[in-house]
């Protein structure tokens, strides 16, 4: 069940726009709330589960630094990406070339989520599938844009979808995955830290309080917390 909904929530995003046109108001606000919903969830649960135990001050130290080695692969990730993980594409259409680094990049991204999924609880989960949704909106919206073909902006999004499923799968079955679960749910928390804050603390238009946006955050925040067992 957990893969159906990894892969539908990229298919549906990209359904809207085929089919729907969603509104980009609605689009953004999805996505702030996926980005709180996230970032709880990074904090309240991933963050105190990967300190968890009695270690020693050199393991603590060795985790505290592959979360900043995480957030230092989703730099250099959304430097390819062009920031489609939080909500932009800044690429100049092209119907000549396939963008195969925002592909490449995107796939790496989509993999990473996938690896911690199996050791959390499902907030874990619907937060990465909430999450997709949006993200997928704004790829089908560039891909149609730059004159790309039904079929290929669908082929792009059904490998995209297979990723995080993938990682789940190998997060949850590989020994050498299960043998360093604690390393890797770390680096993953850099990611996820980059990806969440950037989304709730980007600069608003005119750099004015937007309400709408904050009430989509405070719902992410205060779902986790209701949720969060």
């Amino acid at each position: 069940m957990s893969y159906l909904l990894l892969i539908g929530s990229v298919l549906l995003g990209g359904a809207f726009v085929l089919y729907k046109k969603p509104n980009k108001l609605y689009t953004r606000l999805l996505l702030a709330f996926s980005g709180a919903y996230l970032l709880s969830v990074t904090v309240l649960h991933l963050l105190p589960e990967v300190y968890t135990g009695h270690q020693d001050e050199h393991k603590l130290h060795t985790l505290g630094i592959l979360i900043l080695v995480g957030i230092l692969i989703q730099s250099v990730l959304e430097s390819f990406s062009k920031g489609a993980e939080h909500g932009h594409v800044h690429l100049h259409s092209n119907t000549n070339s396939f963008p195969w680094l925002l592909f490449v990049s995107l796939s790496l991204h989509a993999f990473s989520e996938g690896l911690p999924i199996h050791s959390a609880n499902d907030n874990l989960l619907w937060a990465i599938v909430v999450h997709k949704i949006p993200v997928a909106i704004i790829l089908t919206t560039f891909f149609l844009h730059s004159n790309f073909s039904k079929t290929k902006t669908f082929a792009f999004l059904f490998i995209f979808s297979l990723m995080s499923p993938f990682g789940y799968f190998l997060g949850e079955n590989n020994t050498w995955f299960q043998q360093f679960n604690q390393e890797i749910t770390a680096l993953i928390i850099g990611v996820f830290l980059h990806i969440s804050t950037i989304i709730l603390f980007e600069s608003s238009e005119n750099h004015k309080f937007n309400f709408q946006k904050f009430a989509a955050i405070l719902l992410g925040i205060l779902l986790t917390i209701f949720t969060l067992h």
